[in-house]
């Protein structure tokens, strides 16, 4: 086995871990990335779209946001639509601010990119991971290429790897959970969106959204029951589906078709992992927190984790200033649990869950009550662009 020694060991190449590690290099300190899976599969899976006001402006600082600002499609609004009817969120007139729309495929491309032409240290492929000795002064992380193991001594160690990456397994905590009883059915289609901003539509047969990626790729969801797979839905029953769930006027409301390339079924579940560190090991995205993504917080959230940690990492490795790690956890922890509870609002606002009249009453009140009220209206405009 071979050792070295660095000052960051970084466990993940996502939106996290590539950010995370481009920042330090911006304050002058050495990290190495690891990622078990190779380069092609991660700059091509399909993860969130929707990339908020100030994680826009991270990004800018971070002199990595040219490729969102050429690529990516501002939106000032959102619809939300119920009782055949659409009505429109005018989230730019109420905030001054607006969302972009950019997939998080193409952030991990614009993060990588910038880190190998910086010289970074980004390993792909390296199998998988463990943490070592993460309550000791030199925490390390070990894994294998071609057979030979590798083991990297660090003065910290950040897993950015994800719900079941050994960041999250060395923290050792228990995270606070909450699973919903649907999942979410996601296609990628060939298709021109019908619309030009987002579509979050409560239908009596369930929740639908209308998205996109590119001016020519339609990206939509459905509501579907926890235990269906995704043989039970052909191409055609989708689009069908689709049309009925985003009706207007009690007619059906059919999007853009066009050929179905990638389509996922996900189970919704919220939790958080607290603290978000241990010695000298620290968390961030993913590995520390889920949201659901009826409220398009998860690469949010890991963008706004990384611009407080590596200026605290940064400063302890520095200067020995230690109060900013010290208060890390406590402060991504407040953002955190503010998304957490804007996507379980809007989780269970728009979709349909087994109850009884009155439950279903209540949610087309406060639906009709967001739509009407300007100070509602505001809440979630201002929850919705960060």
């Amino acid at each position: 086995m071979t050792t070295e020694r660095v000052q960051v060991a970084i466990l993940g190449a996502g939106p996290a871990g590539l950010l995370l590690s481009h920042l330090l290099h911006l304050a002058g300190v050495r990290s190495v990335v690891v990622e078990a899976r190779d380069q092609e599969y991660v700059q091509a899976r399909v993860r969130a779209g929707v990339v908020e006001h100030g994680a826009a402006e991270i990004l800018r600082e971070a002199g990595v946001g040219d490729g969102l600002d050429r690529e990516g499609l501002p939106h000032d609004g959102i619809e939300l639509r119920f009782d055949g009817e659409g009505h429109r969120i005018p989230m730019a007139d109420l905030t001054g601010r607006h969302i972009t729309v950019y997939g998080q495929q193409k952030v991990v491309r614009d993060l990588t990119e910038r880190r190998l032409a910086d010289g970074g240290d980004v390993r792909f492929a390296c199998g998988p991971a463990q943490v070592h000795d993460v309550d000791g002064p030199e925490p390390s992380v070990t894994y294998e290429v071609g057979g030979v193991g590798q083991r990297i001594v660090a003065d910290f160690v950040v897993g950015c790897d994800g719900a079941h990456g050994a960041g999250r397994v060395a923290l050792g905590a228990a995270p606070v959970e909450k699973e919903y009883p649907f999942a979410w059915l996601g296609i990628l289609a060939h298709a021109a969106p019908r619309i030009t901003e987002l579509v979050y539509a409560n239908h009596e047969r369930g929740f639908a959204l209308y998205s996109m990626r590119s001016n020519e790729v339609s990206r939509l969801y459905l509501q579907v029951p926890a235990s269906d797979r995704l043989e039970d839905w052909p191409d055609d029953r989708i689009w069908e589906e689709l049309a009925v769930r985003f009706s207007l006027g009690g007619e059906p409301w059919e999007p853009t078709r066009g050929e179905i390339f990638e389509r996922s079924l996900a189970p919704l579940h919220s939790y958080v992992g607290e603290p978000m560190q241990r010695g000298r090991l620290f968390l961030a995205g993913d590995a520390a927190h889920i949201v659901p993504p009826t409220g398009a917080k998860g690469m949010n959230l890991a963008i706004r984790d990384v611009s407080l940690l590596a200026p605290a990492l940064a400063a302890q490795l520095r200067d020995g200033e230690e109060s900013g790690l010290r208060t890390y956890s406590e402060r991504a922890l407040r953002d955190v649990w503010r998304a957490e509870y804007f996507s379980w609002w809007m989780t269970t606002m728009l979709h349909r869950f087994e109850g009884d009249a009155f439950d279903r009453r209540v949610q087309t009140a406060q639906l009709r009550s967001v739509v009407t009220s300007q100070a509602h209206s505001t809440a979630l405009a201002e929850a919705y662009v960060g």
